[in-house]
């Protein structure tokens, strides 16, 4: 069944309405505004969270390994699995506290670094977007997708798996869908869709997040929306009105609090509900 929905949210403050008209809609808008040091943010679940557990791992993939921060809640009970997948600004604070936060909800979660294979987010240092850019896309599709096949046999899990992330992870987390049929869920926000002739190949279910002003990215979701539907995977489609592309980023100048609460209770519903 396919849901499709357009969540009406109160205007922002002034000052960033002022900020979305300097850039344009899409990943440079991204880039430009809701970068880590576009605005002040504070980690939400600090590192030290006495409620989890959180260490750096590094699971198969492709020729050799990706490295990954992994949260999750302490004890013994086997948990759902769920991999949350970083922006174009890499494996940074933001995306860890992110998987600290879903760590809270009941999931086994890892995030992992896209640069691995040339020292990890932090040695990129001022150069993350460039080496970004510079990945190969058939390699990096495989080695996220390795992550599922990691989790769904790690002990502590149940198999379950599940898949979010934000622009250039949302782009990522829709490729894991195509390319992984083991996922149960998947959970993009604000992601560059699949090829309409790679949809069918989807096993997971679909919550799909859009912001309302997200030209280049939204001009995608009528024919997404049409492959799902024709493919008959289980699709839910949210667009937030009067919200820009990075409005989740709680460190970014195009954060939206009301957009990012409903659509991060919407999330966590959804893998509880699927995984």
């Amino acid at each position: 069944m396919e849901e499709r929905e357009n969540s009406i949210l109160p205007d922002r403050r002034e000052f960033l309405q002022h900020c979305m008209a300097l850039a344009g809609a899409g990943v440079a808008g991204c880039m430009v505004l809701s970068g880590p040091t576009a605005a002040a943010g504070a980690e939400s679940v600090a590192p030290s969270d006495p409620r989890l557990e959180t260490e750096r791992v590094r699971y198969p993939a492709g020729e050799g390994e990706m490295e990954a921060y992994l949260a999750r809640p302490k004890g013994e009970k086997k948990l759902p699995a769920v991999i949350v997948i970083h922006e174009i600004f890499g494996l940074n604070a933001h995306i860890e506290d992110v998987a600290r936060r879903l760590a809270l909800e009941g999931f086994f979660v890892i995030a992992p670094d896209a640069l691995t294979a040339s020292g990890g987010t932090a040695a990129a240092g001022g150069e993350v977007m460039a080496q970004m850019r510079q990945l190969d896309q058939a390699e990096t599709v495989r080695n996220f997708s390795a992550a599922v096949r990691y989790l769904k046999t790690h002990p502590k899990t149940t198999g379950s798996v599940g898949c979010t992330g934000f622009c250039w992870g949302g782009a990522m987390t829709n490729q894991v869908a195509v390319n992984a049929p083991e996922l149960a869920a998947a959970v993009p926000y604000y992601g560059t869709v699949p090829a309409a002739e790679d949809v069918p190949k989807i096993r997971a279910a679909m919550l799909c997040h859009y912001a309302g002003n997200d030209e280049r990215i939204n001009a995608g979701i009528p024919g997404f929306e049409a492959a799902l539907k024709k493919a008959g995977i289980d699709c839910r489609i949210h667009v937030y009105e009067g919200t820009e592309h990075g409005f989740n980023n709680d460190t970014g100048a195009r954060y939206h609090k009301e957009a990012a609460a409903l659509a991060w209770k919407r999330t966590v519903d959804f893998f509880k509900e699927k995984l």
